[in-house]
């Protein structure tokens, strides 16, 4: 059999392993800036692009999409070339991956915290992103699947199916998630609406995880742990079983992220069912993997690759094993909106896909360059570290997480809430929120010792190049299954056929899931009183969004004694139809918003985000005076017309004179939000003393009606409002 010669690609590889770590130590750095301003609210005073709201979707993607989106991608294109015995597909190909994936991240460090963001977890980047990442993404899958089609090898082993249904998975997911109606260059409203935006989100946002988080994850688990630790897979039946159920059953447990909420009971016990079946499939790749490494255990306590690795299965044992048991109905009631639902995440997050990544490296970097990597030691004080740092950061959390439940729920005898002011459980929290700030400075000190270790192992060893091959060309074969031939060894030399196959899986539970919401109305009731925001409160809603209230606070009520008692009127689905896109958050660092409507005075508003302290003693949240203050405070009603038409085109019934007389409302609704100001002796007088100020110094004056503080006054006024509500306790 005459053999081939060929090249591996290992340059693109090495580029990729570079952004990893570069990225991370960025994504790190913010978040544990991120924590410290739990501690310090005020540690970037005055400075809106390095605020909590807009800096922590900075993080999330940057951890995600950069760090984990990079380290994917390494560790994809070197396993695929070997595994398929060829060269990937083309080489610009593979360049416009990485350059394109780099310049949208700097897009994302420029933009996310300049406010620009459509609020969705994990998919906040404005409508010019959501196209590139389309379009690199299908690059990607060009690249990938070229080279499946050219390679030499005919079965594909178990990684590449997890490869190709993490394309297919992911394309499907942005693409739907990410339809929106443009405004502006920066600015975009999302085509569903209240219930289905959030069905829509969370079935994009879990599934981010399950196929951008885990299933690539997952492929590089069946290759890098065999190759750390040369030994065979433990079960090749196991794999079988692990890949087609967990991509299956994945698809349909996003709706578990909305339990008690307004979206419809059916789509809520449906996330329930599938996500406690996930735990069997997700286990059973566990099992596979830590099997794998039987009769290797003495290579485990040496080698820190091994060890990294063994570490990640397990976090990602943990996190599956916690991800069911948080979807049952009365887990759930307690864990929402706490910060155990933080620590389950970078349980996955820090353990699962940190130290897969780290072992990966490790493994990669002294192959590519030729050389021993240059400290053992510094390799295994960093994953001593590392692990400290994530007990250190989950433990924490996990007991502020049950404190909360636990305080927001109690009731005196007289049926009251015992801890009737939400900063009570903020105050009993913050040791907690130490212990996490430390633990994070671990892993973080951690990474940088990887850091270094790589740099002068990189030093020492030779400049990377392209590594000679050779293998057989691979031979046509009949298309049918022959004689002894499996089912599925015949599927693993038809990739077409298997990618179908994939594609058909992943999509039955979001078809069942999603068109009955989005197609059937009388799935969402609409309530006769509820109307479309006026021009000033939908101005001072994009606001809300621009500086990341969300991250912090829910619009959400469920309908739970406690949550009733504290916040009013438990939230119906009818009340959000006009909401593009819906804001019920996912964390309460501080109350819900959604009855907040009626019941505190413009003024305290005012002083609220003027200088929370000042309005609620121990509150963490940061102070917001580039709202009020200076020539940023002038609210941009440019564009107010087009968000309306914008806003009729989704379904808002906005009429040709509300459009036509929008601005002129928008000045008589902040004239008496100012007039109510004035009702304040402090506020009058530092009003009136800027007016002179400007006078006497011949600058311009922004009226505080067109200040942006009153179109968020005018919307935060607003909410709950539409239905009747009863007093609660706040």
């Amino acid at each position: 059999m005459k053999m081939q010669q060929f090249h591996y690609d290992n340059k693109i590889v090495k580029n990729f392993i570079y952004a990893t770590m570069l990225w991370g130590v960025v994504g790190m750095l913010v978040g544990l800036l991120l924590a410290f301003m739990f501690l310090f609210p005020n540690l970037t005073d005055g400075i809106s692009w390095l605020s909590f709201g807009r800096l922590r979707p900075l993080h999330t993607n940057a951890v995600i999409f950069a760090f984990v989106g990079n380290a994917i991608f390494a560790g994809v294109y070197y396993s695929t070339q070997r595994l398929l015995k060829a060269r990937m597909f083309n080489d610009t190909l593979s360049k416009i991956n990485f350059w394109g994936w780099q310049l949208i991240i700097v897009g994302a460090a420029i933009t996310l915290p300049l406010g620009y963001t459509t609020s969705k977890e994990y998919a906040e980047l404005e409508w010019p992103f959501d196209i590139a990442i389309a379009l690199i993404w299908v690059v990607f899958g060009w690249n990938l699947i070229g080279t499946i089609l050219k390679r030499r090898q005919r079965h594909l082993y178990v990684a590449i199916w997890f490869y190709i249904a993490t394309f297919v998975t992911v394309a499907v997911l942005h693409i739907f998630n990410s339809l929106e109606l443009p405004v502006s260059a920066l600015k975009s409203y999302s085509v569903y609406a209240g219930v289905q935006d959030a069905l829509v989100q969370w079935w994009y946002g879990h599934n981010a995880v399950a196929f951008f988080l885990t299933t690539p994850f997952l492929g590089l688990m069946y290759y890098f742990i065999p190759k750390a630790a040369n030994r065979p897979v433990y079960s090749y039946r196991l794999s079988i079983v692990h890949f087609w159920s967990l991509i299956f059953i994945y698809i349909w447990a996003g709706p578990h992220h909305l339990l008690y909420t307004a979206l419809p009971e059916w789509a809520q016990n449906l996330g329930v069912a599938f996500s406690v079946m996930l735990l069997m499939p997700s286990w059973g790749g566990m099992i596979n993997g830590l099997l794998t490494l039987r009769g290797a255990w003495d290579k485990v306590r040496t080698d820190p690759v091994l060890k990294f690795m063994v570490i990640a299965i397990t976090g990602y044992g943990m996190a599956t094993f916690e991800g069911p048991t948080l979807s049952l109905k009365n887990v759930n009631a307690i864990a929402h909106f706490t910060d155990w639902i933080i620590a389950h995440v970078h349980v996955g997050a820090l353990a699962w896909n940190g130290f897969l990544t780290f072992g990966m490296i490790y493994w990669l970097v002294p192959r590519l360059f030729k050389t021993k990597l240059f400290s053992i030691g510094l390799a295994n004080l960093h994953f001593w570290i590392g692990t400290l740092g994530i007990i250190m950061y989950a433990l924490p959390l996990y007991v502020a997480g049950f404190t909360q439940a636990s305080m927001w729920k109690q009731f005196n005898p007289d049926g009251t809430l015992v801890y009737g002011n939400f900063l009570e459980t903020v105050t009993e929290i913050m040791p907690m929120y130490w212990m996490r700030a430390i633990g994070g400075a671990l892993f973080l000190t951690g990474m940088l010792i990887m850091v270094y270790n790589v740099i002068v192992t990189i030093r020492q060893g030779s400049k990377v190049e392209n590594e000679l091959a050779e293998a057989p060309a691979l031979e046509r074969v009949t298309k049918r299954r022959t004689a002894n031939e499996g089912w599925h060894t015949w599927l693993e030399r038809r990739p077409v056929q298997l990618t179908l196959l994939a594609t058909v899986a992943i999509l039955i539970g979001g078809i069942i899931q999603i068109v009955p919401t989005i197609m059937v109305k009388s799935n969402i009731p609409t309530i006769a009183s509820v109307k479309p925001y006026t021009p000033l409160e939908l101005e001072g809603r994009d606001i809300y969004i621009r500086e990341g209230c969300v991250g912090c606070h829910s619009q959400m009520i469920r309908p739970f004694r406690s949550e009733v008692e504290r916040y009013g009127e438990y939230s119906k689905a009818g009340e959000f139809v006009y909401d593009h896109p819906f804001l019920w958050g996912s964390k309460r660092t501080g109350p819900d918003l959604h009855r907040i409507g009626g019941k505190y005075s413009d003024n305290w508003h005012f002083n609220h985000m003027y200088d929370p302290q000042s309005t609620s003693s121990g509150s963490i949240m940061p102070r917001y005076p580039w709202l009020i203050t200076g020539s940023s405070s002038k609210l941009d009603k440019s564009m107010t017309e087009a968000k309306m038409e914008a806003m009729v085109s989704l379904g808002v019934p906005y009429t040709e004179e509300d459009i036509t007389n929008a601005q002129k409302d928008m000045l008589a609704q902040g004239a008496q939000i100012e007039q109510n100001l004035y009702t304040d002796p402090d506020f009058a007088k530092t009003y009136e003393a800027d007016k002179k100020y400007a006078s006497d110094n011949g600058e311009d004056f922004i009226e505080m009606k067109n200040r942006e503080i009153v179109a968020l006054i005018a919307y935060l006024q607003r909410l709950g409002t539409d239905i009747k509500v009863e007093t609660a306790q706040q």
